[in-house]
């Protein structure tokens, strides 16, 4: 078993808590802390890319959205 590290949400990116937050809503959070991403299947950490690339659209869409209403 990996060494637990402690999540510093203060010192993360926002990309790096949109991960962790993904981990979650997929019931995958406790593995990852645990054990580490290494522990997740190509399967699972590909369905949490996809989610974090969807939602990196969406927001650039939205932030594009309010600029051209300005």
């Amino acid at each position: 078993m990996a060494k637990q590290k402690k999540i510093d949400l203060e010192h993360m990116t926002e990309e790096e808590k949109m991960k962790y937050e993904i981990a979650g809503e997929l019931g995958l959070l406790d593995r990852v802390l645990n054990d580490g991403w290494r522990s997740l299947t190509a399967k699972e950490t590909g369905r949490i890319g996809g989610l974090v690339t969807r939602r990196k659209r969406k927001m650039a869409a939205e932030e594009q959205k309010e600029a051209g209403e300005r």
